[in-house]
């Protein structure tokens, strides 16, 4: 015989007496504030006043209240998730623009899922597919997708795609990034006005770091200098590379006066191994790196470097999420730019 025993029976229903779980309307109560207030707040922080938004925060946190998100995306058809996907993010150049991005996007009211496609993009098929099986209402891409499979399948998708750090000509659905290319070509022309006349290149093997490498080369033979020397390294780059890169240097049969590198992480290492071999950077030898992190003010000496505005690349990127949920109209190709930064190294 099998025998039931209740809660009362061993004295515990006072404990199987589950709290009242706050509600919506609790918190537009203790804020002074209609429902319909609230929800707008859950699902559009950017359209309820400042200060009646305080108000409802403090709510939220003084209730306890936690939003049904799933009811909210069945009612608006959003998710309020996005999906960044990353190449890396071990000693990356893209950590400043995804921080700064999941900053902004999370201050808006989404969540950012972030995830990591290997340095050469070999789990990218299946991040994309786990983000369309999650309905995310965005997919932002680091860089720009090669793969012209993968390009159409995104294209088929009604999902907002944005691909960042790069500048195609045809984008899957939005761009928001710069010319490499260009960044190439701005750089050659900097350090011939600096004087520079026999270069060597550092260069990570990525689509980017290529792109950046064949305009800094068009640019140099077009104005007349030598065709520079080069180094392929793997990616992602890292502080190791630096030093072997410098140790390279042996073996070409003419020393360069400026080292190009394709990061700050291959620059800090190459000027560390130089000054730990006498050499003066930049008397002797003159290093530069590519991303502006934190790194290159904090070295001595200071390393000139390439800077992206990773914080205005995300400020795009939620102008283009709200643009599209409004129903606006928006550039689907946006450069931010870039800018050399000047310092010790070169």
């Amino acid at each position: 015989m099998m025998i039931f025993a209740t809660p009362a029976i061993f004295g515990l229903s006072s404990i199987m007496t589950m709290p009242r779980v706050p509600r919506l309307d609790d918190v537009a109560t203790l804020a002074g504030v209609s429902p319909a207030t609230v929800s707008r707040f859950l699902n559009n922080p950017h359209m309820v006043k400042t200060a009646t938004a305080e108000r409802i925060r403090a709510a939220i946190e003084a209730t306890g209240y936690v939003p049904n998100m799933t009811a909210g995306a069945l009612a608006t058809n959003r998710s309020r998730l996005i999906a960044a996907l990353v190449p890396d993010i071990a000693q990356s150049i893209f950590n400043d623009t995804v921080e700064a991005m999941i900053d902004e996007l999370s201050a808006d009211g989404n969540s950012v899922v972030l995830a990591l496609t290997g340095a050469d993009n070999r789990r990218l098929d299946r991040e994309i597919n786990v983000a369309l099986a999650r309905r995310v209402d965005a997919i932002i891409l680091t860089g720009i997708v090669s793969d012209p499979e993968v390009r159409a399948r995104l294209r088929a998708q009604s999902v907002t795609v944005i691909e960042t750090w790069g500048l195609p000509d045809d984008p899957i659905d939005v761009s928001v990034g710069f010319s490499h290319r260009q960044a190439g070509e701005e750089l050659a022309r900097f350090l011939r006005g600096r004087g520079y006349r026999r270069p060597h290149l550092v260069v990570p093997r990525s689509t980017r770091s290529e792109r950046r490498a064949s305009g800094f080369i068009d640019r140099w033979m077009r104005e007349g200098g030598p065709e520079p020397t080069r180094l392929d390294v793997n990616v992602p780059s890292h502080f190791g590379q630096g030093r072997l890169s410098y140790r390279a240097l042996a073996d070409l049969p003419v020393q360069p006066d400026v080292v190009v590198c394709g990061s700050d992480w291959i620059a800090q290492g190459l000027i560390v191994e130089a000054q730990a071999a006498g050499i003066r950077v930049p008397d002797q030898i003159a290093v530069t790196g590519f991303g502006n992190l934190r790194l290159a003010g904090d070295m001595r000496p200071t390393i000139t470097s390439v800077d992206v505005d990773g914080g205005r690349i995300a400020r795009e990127v939620i102008r283009v999420l709200r643009a599209r949920t409004a129903g606006e109209s928006f550039d689907t190709r946006i450069d931010v730019g870039f800018r050399i930064i000047a310092r010790e190294s070169a």
